[in-house]
């Protein structure tokens, strides 16, 4: 009996599971799509507000922790808010820089679906996998069963 449902298992086809995201963020064309809005001059100025505004709040940190003993509660409290609301212009200038490659990553995304539905169909064909399902679905999979990196693959050979 097991031999007869093993049989019939292997005549449905292999299983695989896929990661469509990052087989599209690791093509070239998206590396080079990020690159490109790194380097535009709207996300470096950003960029450098982040890292400087990093750097004050550090030192407000360090400064916090050296200091906090002999400081009254009036300089804490002072201290503290001063801290919450660099922390607060970080997440704001962090999150626009996220929003910016999220963005490029989105239209990437969009762009490259017709080619991916192709590359799939292509490679479901060719492998003989009888179900793919995407990785966020599966609790756990060994690497033999991922096919992104044949994804990306096939998708730069088509750029």
């Amino acid at each position: 009996m097991a031999f007869t449902l093993s049989g019939a298992a292997m005549a449905q086809g292999k299983i695989a599971v896929v990661n469509l995201q990052e087989a599209i963020l690791q093509t070239d064309v998206a590396q080079q799509r990020i690159n490109d809005v790194r380097n535009s001059d709207d996300y470096k100025a950003d960029k450098a507000e982040f890292d400087k505004l990093k750097s004050e709040f550090d030192e407000l940190v360090k400064s916090f922790q050296k200091d906090a003993a002999v400081m009254s509660q009036e300089q804490q409290v002072a201290a503290r808010q001063k801290l919450a609301s660099k922390q607060s212009d970080l997440e704001h200038v962090s999150g626009k820089l996220q929003q910016a490659e999220q963005a490029a990553g989105q239209a990437l995304l969009q762009e490259l679906s017709p080619k991916v539905q192709e590359v799939l169909r292509d490679l479901i064909s060719t492998e003989g996998i009888g179900l793919l399902m995407p990785r966020a679905s599966v609790i756990h999979a060994d690497p033999g069963y991922s096919i992104t990196a044949k994804v990306t693959d096939k998708l730069n050979q088509s750029n």
